[in-house]
């Protein structure tokens, strides 16, 4: 190999760099290396085998394009996957060629290598693991009342070391928008990256892409070994995880990383019992590890996260400076969730930063009008609908789930089944699955039926009201 092959390919690199952004060409191109250019063709190599089947399916005709721009005999590319190898001195002593071997061995199986002056978990790139924000770290993670615990277990899993038995497996951690439950995730990340295990994190938008992906260019078997060879698996936000076939992986993936020991976290916004579009038995499975939920910020905790997102901004702004009076009236004011008081902080520095006035209370109470909201009502439950309506009308839990058409088991039902239609956002078929597998016709039966009574019974839809409030209350 000459170096104007060298040179060759270093610009075949720069236009693949420039084509496809930084972020794409850094996940599957970075780790290709020239090995040769004979005969017409192209001998290139990447570290992985999943690695070498995704380019194959996806960027090797754009690659022989441009290489073909630099030299127009090129007709082919042979890509490889090449082994670990350590060069060692001529004279080197045995003990360091025993050392240099395990090296190697351990390199091949771990895939793990040196990026950006520092190691990285090269799974995580060569999956397409989504993006990760430096921000988001243990460091800058503010704990109170409402976090602890879940902070305190996703503590524990980013320093528990390969091979140790797991505390607890699956990791599930739940809460509304805005909260931490990302925070926490990508911490576990960042915490992993250059350690021994292999940790990858992936929207479930993005374990659906790869899948997708996977079956329309016959690779899955590589994205299989891909998920499993994880030592540490998080997938974010699960309740958008969609497709029966989709959901089946997730399954089989789930089940084989915790039968072999390996940690799996998830995040969600509500429990696994709440999750009725997947399987009765990955929810089981979700359930039987611990289940941690995230609750609303005090106001404490509030006002320390304000602080913190300041003392930050104050890096990169000098001079920035905000009132602890004004501090005050936001972490009373502003009480939705971490992202608004983000959003809070950024209005500050940007009036300060843009107009060269100083932050006052007065322009606080003018530009945080509209992240003042009301509180968000009560989230309400299937299931807490099936108990409150069992109890109000001497029926059992199971009977509204039971096939029984008695006149005293059916109006409770219906009743409770129009409730779960007004006071959740559950589909009708997510609705009749919780009512004992039925059918979406008989949800939306006993929506209009309990509608038309309600319109001409003033006491009964006066019952109805009374039993809105207790559930809402």
């Amino acid at each position: 190999m000459t170096s104007t092959d060298q040179e060759r390919w270093q610009r075949v690199k720069e236009r693949l760099r420039k084509e496809l952004g930084e972020d794409v060409f850094t996940s599957w191109f970075a780790r290709m290396d020239l090995e040769g250019v004979e005969n017409g063709g192209v001998r290139l190599s990447v570290p992985t085998r999943f690695l070498r089947s995704w380019i194959q399916s996806h960027y090797s005709e754009r690659v022989l394009s441009h290489w073909q721009v630099e030299d127009s005999v090129v007709s082919r590319l042979e890509l490889s996957v090449r082994s670990a190898a350590i060069r060692l001195p001529v004279n080197a002593k045995p003990s360091e060629v025993q050392i240099a071997s395990r090296e190697a061995r351990e390199t091949a199986v771990n895939g793990a290598e040196v990026r950006g002056g520092g190691p990285f978990t090269t799974v995580h790139e060569a999956v397409g693991g989504s993006p990760l924000d430096p921000r988001l770290s243990f460091e800058t993670f503010i704990v109170g009342r409402s976090n602890t615990l879940a902070h305190a277990a996703a503590k524990q899993v980013a320093t528990s070391r390969r091979g140790e038995p797991l505390m607890f497996n699956p990791l599930y951690i739940h809460a509304g928008v805005g909260l931490g439950k990302t925070h926490l995730l990508q911490a576990i990340t960042w915490a992993g990256n250059g350690g021994e295990r292999k940790v990858l994190y992936l929207t479930a938008e993005r374990f659906m892409y790869g899948f997708v992906s996977a079956l329309r260019a016959q690779t899955m078997l590589a994205f299989k070994e891909a998920m499993r060879a994880t030592d540490v698996l998080m997938i974010d936000d699960l309740q958008f995880l969609q497709g029966r076939s989709t959901q089946a992986e997730f399954c089989h993936t789930l089940n084989a990383l915790i039968d072999a020991g390996r940690q799996v976290v998830i995040a969600s916004d509500r429990p696994p019992a709440d999750l009725e579009s997947l399987d009765d038995r990955v929810r089981s499975r979700l359930a039987g590890g611990l289940v941690v939920e995230i609750g609303s910020l005090g106001e404490e905790l509030r006002l320390e996260i304000l602080k913190s997102r300041i003392a930050a901004a104050s890096v990169h702004h000098p001079g920035f400076e905000v009132p602890a009076s004004v501090l005050v009236f936001i972490a009373g004011s502003v009480t939705h969730n971490g992202r608004d008081l983000e959003g809070a902080v950024n209005r500050l520095l940007a009036h300060n930063r843009l107009t060269g006035q100083p932050v006052t209370l007065e322009m606080a109470e003018r530009d945080m009008r509209d992240l003042i909201r009301p509180p968000e009502p009560r989230r309400v439950r299937i299931e807490d609908i099936q108990r409150v309506v069992a109890r109000q009308y001497n029926v059992s839990r199971a009977d509204l789930l039971s096939s029984r058409r008695t006149a005293n088991v059916v109006r409770p039902r219906q009743l409770a089944m129009y409730l779960a239609k007004v006071l959740t956002l559950r589909s009708l078929p997510e609705i009749g699955r919780r009512f004992g597998g039925r059918d979406h016709t008989t949800v939306l039966h006993a929506v209009r039926k309990i509608e038309a009574l309600a319109g001409n019974d003033s006491v009964f839809a006066e019952e109805i009201e009374s039993l809105k409030r207790q559930l809402q209350d």
